[in-house]
């Protein structure tokens, strides 16, 4: 004899629909580890648009201070996507895009074109960017770049911005110089800071400690140092072995 089961109200089928609270934090925290990286780069993009924001506004303190924390960003994101299995062909070109907005058109921008030549030099700039972005590669060499990083460059930029207090022709010999550095190809070690040897990573909470905290000759110093150390001794000094 079979048995007629009792109807199912409305608030039973909503309950059917609607995950359990354990299958909805599973889902949140499967979101957040995809999009954790995610968030970094677009928060490094978010810190680009604002640099170039303040340069037309004349604030340049600012904006150099908005691209050394884009700095900062850039390496955390790789380190995030590679520590969470997170990496994708979305966050890949979500970070070239960050990159390219941040260390490319708002790092130009500091070189307060004012004439034809100003603005030959600040194009320039901005494409062997481009070019150090779309024809990266890994060298044939594990972990190692062609051509010097582009963080880098900008890094070197805003803290020579701050340390000068803006002088145009120190501005536009560093940005020749880094152009050619971009675009030469030579080897650099990936910077795989945050998965490096100790001292590499308490260089980094100094990097965000100074951001922080720093007046503007501290931290342009301190910056200056770390950038120039990656750009003139890449292997002596950061070799990503550990």
């Amino acid at each position: 004899m079979r048995t007629v089961s009792p109807p199912v109200g409305l608030a039973g089928r909503a309950a059917k629909l609607v995950p359990s609270e354990g299958a909805g934090r599973a889902r949140a925290l499967e979101f957040a580890r995809r999009n954790a990286a995610n968030a970094l780069s677009t928060a490094n993009l978010i810190m680009g648009l604002s640099s170039v924001l303040c340069s037309l506004n004349g604030q340049y303190y600012y904006s150099c201070w908005l691209l050394l924390v884009g700095f900062l960003l850039d390496l955390a994101d790789g380190a995030v996507a590679r520590q969470l299995d997170a990496c994708s062909a979305l966050g890949a070109k979500l970070d070239d895009f960050a990159d390219f907005t941040s260390f490319g058109l708002a790092t130009a921008l500091l070189l307060r074109t004012r004439g034809v030549l100003d603005g030959l030099l600040a194009v320039a700039y901005v494409l062997a960017v481009l070019a150090r972005l779309c024809f990266f590669s890994s060298a044939g060499t594990p972990f190692t770049y062609r051509g010097l990083p582009c963080p880098y460059a900008s890094a070197l930029l805003a803290g020579t911005f701050l340390l000068t207090g803006g002088h145009l022709v120190l501005l536009r010999v560093a940005a020749a110089v880094m152009i050619l550095f971009m675009v030469d190809r030579g080897r650099y070690p990936h910077d795989k800071v945050l998965e490096s040897q100790l001292w590499k990573k308490a260089v980094y909470a100094g990097g965000v400690a100074a951001v922080l905290f720093s007046p503007a000759a501290v931290l342009s110093l301190y910056y200056l140092a770390w950038s120039t150390s990656y750009i003139f001794f890449p292997f002596a000094v950061w070799s990503c072995k550990v």
